[in-house]
């Protein structure tokens, strides 16, 4: 069964290749991980917090991130989360990313932002001035594009993140399923993760024993690692997720889906739920859609929010469910995501069923 590992090998490092494409970055490194979590946590465990027990991000990071820092601050270590609310169009649209330039310090181990906004799918302007405030004090930024990827374009070069980790996955937009996650290593990466596994050796296995001693016999020579990509990896894991995730990154080029297209054809159906939306002229007390930013400034999904107490998001949610329209929900936030495959007539009826739902709650 081990004369699987050349073919499964050989199958990885597409999916590596379609990663980069998407993020249009042929000089990066990509990792594959089971999760955004396992490839996150790798990462953390790279970092020097001893000398620099200081993290930045923000309070509006998805779960992964958040929690992870969470357990960081529980054992002592510094997170300063600047706010993401409050930032509009115009001026405003940056704001972000002044707020984290400015909480970077001397101390700073590492910054970590999201591209998109999971919970209002704001995109994050400036984000390579981030770059720049983290390289001039020698800490590392990682930057989760998985709101980002398959949704609209994402360029590592366009947006000045050489030197940038970038996280995703998969299971949303580029519609790969489960356990098809990555993160961008930038080139040359030295940094030595606690938390790989034995594949992370390959080679540099030779001339030892296994066990890291030195040939002499003396004292225990540091522990190896492989170059590039390598470096962060794990060990044995079930490799049917990137067969699938091959398959269909080849249909997406067969049918021309690149990233340009997949945002004309994402925005073209955010813009049309927002116009439905708007025509039903509901009681913003009960639900409403931010105008303050332009729908081209957000990802891909649209958001409508139940500000008060007559009628919630989870509960409006559930009744679109049952009669046949699929969202989601965090908070007040009630989450509309369309994919490619959804057709007009279909968003339209998705936009009836709000009106029907709202007036059988009596809202």
């Amino acid at each position: 069964m081990d004369d699987k590992w050349c073919a499964a090998f050989g199958v990885a490092d597409e999916v590596r290749a379609g990663f980069a494409r998407l993020l249009d970055d042929p000089a990066g490194q990509i990792v594959l991980g089971q999760s955004t979590h396992e490839l996150v946590a790798r990462l953390l465990s790279a970092l020097p917090l001893r000398e620099r027990p200081r993290l930045v991000t923000t309070d509006a990071e998805f779960h992964t991130i958040r929690r992870l820092l969470d357990r960081l601050a529980e054992e002592g270590v510094e997170v300063v989360r600047v706010a993401a609310d409050g930032v509009g169009a115009g001026p405003g649209e940056e704001a972000i990313a002044e707020r984290l330039v400015g909480a970077v310090d001397d101390r700073t181990a590492a910054v970590l932002v999201s591209s998109v906004l999971f919970r209002d799918a704001r995109i994050v302007g400036g984000l390579d001035r981030v770059a720049r405030a983290a390289e001039r004090v020698g800490a590392a930024l990682l930057v989760d594009a998985y709101h980002s990827l398959g949704a609209l374009p994402f360029s590592v070069p366009g947006q000045g993140l050489e030197g940038a980790y970038v996280v995703g996955g998969g299971y949303k937009y580029l519609q790969l399923g489960e356990g098809n996650c990555f993160l961008r290593i930038p080139p040359g990466c030295t940094l030595r993760p606690v938390l790989t596994g034995w594949f992370a050796e390959f080679g540099a296995l030779a001339g030892t024993d296994g066990r890291g001693d030195s040939p002499g016999g003396g004292e225990a020579a540091p522990v190896p690692y492989a170059e590039g990509h390598a470096r962060f990896a794990g060990s044995t894991y079930d490799p049917v997720s990137h067969y699938r995730a091959r398959a269909v990154m080849r249909f997406f080029r067969e049918q021309g889906l690149t990233p340009e297209r997949l945002r004309r054809v994402s925005l073209g159906q955010i813009r049309r739920l927002a116009a439905g939306f708007d025509a039903l002229g509901l009681d913003p007390g009960v639900l409403k859609r931010d105008r303050t930013l332009p729908l081209e400034k957000r990802g891909g999904f649209l958001v409508l929010e139940a500000p008060g107490r007559r009628l919630a998001a989870g509960e409006l949610c559930r009744a679109l469910r049952e009669r046949g329209v699929w969202s989601d929900h965090r908070g007040s936030l009630l989450r509309l995501g369309p994919a490619p495959y959804v057709v007009d007539s279909q968003l339209d009826d998705a936009v009836a069923a709000i009106r029907e739902v709202v007036r059988s709650l009596g809202a």
